[in-house]
């Protein structure tokens, strides 16, 4: 009989899950969109049962067995690795998602933050496969991160580690959703990515012809794919839009360099996707700003290797090893 973890990872935007085999391979998938019309914990709730009750179908259809499930949230998971207590993208405020979804589900529960759960995928399965001490910085509608020193993810005290998206950066900057100002987030994120760039549509600036071509003049339906997109077919007014998430980006690495000193940055999350054109203005800013710059070792910094799936087979191997 065959023997999976089921892998749920939970965006600002989309609920991704899937059966995972010991060796990370997703055997089945499915994905829900994240409910805009409230986001509320119920229906993210109901979202995520619907998706989990989805693949467990298959599970049984194929005679196979479903040990545990792991939840990576988009959010501030406490030490009990069962509580969200704070989550900037969805409205949860100490949200007990695992008992929540264990008295729906009946199975082994594990949650954990989403970027921990990507960086424990990169770690086991990707890119950091060789690295003793790594961070992961996820790129999405905000930005996430993660540790792992010598095998082991560094939670913190309270849990709460590795959201280097709410460092700040420029006092008194942009206005964050987790109540501050000048977060990191606000600068090299998805989010941030779209919202330059539909500034310039909405001014009707000359350079972003291209940009609004594409979108048929309506600024509305903007995504950073769109300009990912643009960014490879030459438009330079797209690339020069990554160019600055990758500087702020740079920026945001050489002050995580300073405080943790890794051997390794592994970029994922959606932005990621940018590769090089995100990467090469960010590796030269870090390189810039590294403090003792020139006398000491260098981290890589690297794209990672697993793409959207890592949080969802991080997720699900996190599940397997808190049996």
């Amino acid at each position: 009989m065959s023997s999976y973890c089921l892998g749920v990872d939970i965006g600002g935007t989309k609920v991704a899950a899937g059966l995972v085999d010991e060796c990370g391979t997703i055997r089945h998938r499915t994905r829900r969109d994240t409910p805009d019309r409230s986001r509320s914990p119920q229906v993210v709730e109901d979202t995520i049962v619907d998706a989990v009750e989805e693949l467990l179908e298959v599970a049984r259809e194929e005679d196979a067995r479903v040990e545990a499930i792991g939840v990576g949230a988009a959010g501030f998971v406490g030490a009990d690795r069962a509580t969200v207590v704070f989550a900037p993208h969805l409205s949860w405020r100490d949200e007990p998602l695992q008992q929540g979804l264990t008295q729906r589900v009946g199975l082994p529960i594990c949650v954990d933050n989403d970027a921990n759960a990507a960086a424990w995928a990169e770690y086991c399965f990707g890119a950091a496969r060789e690295e003793t001490h790594l961070v992961m910085i996820t790129l999405g509608t905000g930005i996430g991160g993660a540790i792992v020193t010598n095998g082991a993810l560094q939670r913190g005290r309270f849990g709460i580690a590795g959201e280097f998206g709410h460092m700040q950066i420029v006092p008194d900057g942009m206005r964050c959703e987790c109540g501050n100002r000048g977060c990191w987030e606000q600068y090299a994120s998805g989010n941030a990515l779209v919202r330059e760039a539909r500034a310039l549509i909405e001014a009707r600036s000359p350079v972003s012809h291209d940009l609004s071509a594409r979108l048929g003049g309506d600024p509305s339906a903007l995504v950073g794919p769109l300009i990912t997109e643009a960014a490879r077919d030459g438009d330079p007014t797209a690339r020069e839009l990554l160019t600055e998430i990758g500087q702020w980006l740079g920026v945001g690495l050489a002050n995580l360099a300073a405080a943790i000193d890794p051997g390794l940055f592994v970029i994922g999350g959606g932005v990621s996707a940018a590769g090089e054109l995100l990467l090469a203005p960010a590796r030269e800013s870090f390189r810039r700003r590294l403090p003792g710059r020139g006398y000491r070792p260098e981290a890589q910094i690297v794209v990672a290797e697993l793409g959207p799936d890592a949080g969802l087979i991080g997720a699900a191997d996190l599940a397997r090893t808190s049996l």
